[in-house]
């Protein structure tokens, strides 16, 4: 389920706003739908090799869409039908209508299936789940080739509310525009394979999916500081923190130190026992502190939590260590990065609502840091409103000690300097990155070694 690297994503508000900026700028929406109609043809065209064609239509304006695929699938000769659960009912969707020449089926029970279904019943603008009758009715169509127009019928537009659309799609036909829905569950296991079509909108890349993995090479004149020295603390269950350093250093840190180990995972990183944390603290070569893998809440984390707040080095906080430090992140603006997975946000932010997307960029506002909100559609968001969507990551991280290595992965692109926001999106890319090369049976181990 391919998803465009550094794709825009955008609300239905945003896309509106966009839509509206169009025409003041001189394009139409009429002109925007014929643009998104024609996308959809050709998409169409393509699926069908052939085949015959139902069109879904809805009365909004992604049935309009739908209308004027099907009078330029019809000009190219394709042998295709119209079934429209109601009469348009916006301008746009009536004049699509009105240039269909061909007959409109009423849409129901009885409706005959076609070897590629287009569903353009409702698109990003439904405010409630689909009644259970056309539920229904579109299952019956389960086994066809489908393709919606913009998102799967029954799906939130905006990944708000956790419907789950009643007939999954083959390919989604993104129009000018990545929707939230498109990289958050439950709707995005929906869309199958997602593709852009370009439209004629101008959208802005506040919201984007992920950027193609490229590994940083250090220049000639870079030595193992100037690549970032990690300081990584294990507390209790050391094992984590082994994973965390073991990270820092494969993801590209120059220098790991473990502190609070016995072991070291590999012979480059230096171990040393608790009592040189403090030491190690004060440390001006230290360009990033990880601080939480293996280590359960408690007043040992809180205090070793403290100490590296006190220090103003660059932070990267995981598991317990995230609520320990939430008094005190927003007080003094700092380099941090914050990776909690659904139950530590949970307990950390328990009053955020709207999407995982909304949620993300709340508690980046309220803790001033960079949020990882872990999970098959990781959100990385920034206190300024920048969000990275990483869907789809891969299956094989769903096991344990992936979040440690994820941890240190964060701690070594944080360790070169810059914006903690591009090195969590790194991390996240390097994290999946690795995860797609080892593939099945990967165990968090794994992720470290070449």
């Amino acid at each position: 389920m391919p998803i465009p690297f550094e794709a825009p994503i955008l609300t239905s508000a945003a896309m509106r706003e966009a839509e509206a900026a169009c025409a003041v700028q001189g394009t139409s929406l009429s002109e925007l739908m014929e643009s998104a109609g024609a996308a959809v043809a050709d998409t169409a065209w393509r699926m069908a090799a052939g085949a015959p064609i139902l069109i879904l239509c809805g009365p909004g304006n992604n049935g309009g869409d739908g209308y004027v695929a099907a009078r330029l699938l019809a000009e190219r000769g394709a042998a295709v039908r119209v079934a429209a659960l109601a009469g348009p009912a916006t301008d746009l969707a009536k004049a699509a209508r009105a240039r269909w020449s061909g007959p409109v089926e009423t849409f129901d029970r009885t409706t005959k299936p076609a070897p590629l279904v287009i569903d353009a019943l409702f698109g990003v603008g439904l405010s409630r789940p689909l009644a259970d009758e056309l539920a229904a009715m579109l299952r019956a169509f389960a086994g066809r080739h489908i393709l919606a127009v913009d998102v799967p019928s029954g799906a939130d537009g905006d990944g708000a509310a956790d419907w789950t659309p009643p007939l999954p799609a083959d390919v989604t036909l993104a129009l000018g525009a990545l929707k939230p829905a498109h990289v958050l569950l439950p709707a995005a296991t929906a869309c199958g394979r997602v593709l852009l079509a370009p439209i004629g909108i101008s959208a802005n890349k506040t919201m984007r999916t992920l950027p193609a993995t490229r590994p940083a090479t250090p220049d000639s004149k870079a030595h193992k500081f100037s690549r970032g020295m990690v300081l990584v603390f294990a507390g209790p269950m050391p094992g984590a923190a082994e994973l965390a350093a073991a990270a820092a250093l494969r993801a590209g840190a120059g220098y790991v130190v473990l502190d609070g180990s016995e072991r070291a995972p590999f012979a480059a990183i230096i171990v040393e026992g608790e009592e040189k944390f403090g030491e190690r603290l004060d440390d001006p070569r230290v360009g990033a502190v990880v601080i939480g893998p293996g280590f359960p809440a408690g007043d040992d984390l809180l205090f070793d939590v403290e100490a590296a707040l006190d220090s103003g080095k660059p932070l990267v906080l995981d598991a317990a260590a995230i609520a320990a430090a939430l008094p005190r992140l927003a007080e003094t603006p700092r380099r941090a990065i914050l990776t909690p997975h659904e139950g530590e946000f949970e307990k950390a932010f328990p009053q955020l609502y709207g999407s995982k997307i909304d949620r993300a960029k709340a508690a980046a506002v309220r803790t001033q840091a960079v949020v990882v909100y872990k999970g098959a559609d990781t959100i990385v968001a920034a206190p300024d409103g920048r969000v990275a969507a990483a869907w789809p990551g891969s299956p094989w991280l769903a096991t344990a000690g992936t979040g440690d290595v994820l941890a240190g992965a964060c701690g070594a692109m944080l360790a070169r300097g810059g914006d903690p926001f591009d090195a969590a999106v790194a991390a996240v890319g390097w994290h999946i990155a690795q995860a797609a090369r080892i593939g099945p049976g990967l165990v968090a181990d794994d992720l470290v070694r070449k």
